[in-house]
């Protein structure tokens, strides 16, 4: 919510994965999104800019820029530990999702 990550990438067989009561995957551009912490309390609201497909072998620096990380490398090494149960080849696939953040609802929350 302070503005830092604009990307979010997911595996292409968890993006098109139904979620929840009303999810039913697969954002478009120019969707709007409620983003829960999880403990199921809405945080903010953003808006799907772009989405498209990557490799993992080739992580465009919009996408690891996005993310906050310093480096393609430094992002594949946090999805490797995230993930360990997936074979993160170079050619295995990651759908990011771009966003802008529209509406921050609540920065912290008392537990």
């Amino acid at each position: 919510m302070d503005g830092l990550k604009t990307v979010t990438a997911d595996t292409v067989a968890d993006y098109y994965k139904p979620y929840g009561e009303y999810g039913d995957g697969s954002y478009e551009p120019g969707d709007i999104i409620e983003v829960y912490d999880l403990k199921h309390r809405l945080r903010c609201i953003i808006r799907a800019t772009k989405v498209y497909t990557i490799e993992f072998g080739k992580i465009p620096e919009e996408v690891w820029r996005g993310e906050a990380f310093s480096s393609a490398e430094e992002f594949r090494e946090c999805h490797i530990r995230c993930l360990p149960h997936l074979d993160l080849h170079d050619s295995f696939e990651f759908v990011t999702l771009h966003f802008e953040l529209v509406e921050v609802i609540a920065r912290e929350v008392a537990s």
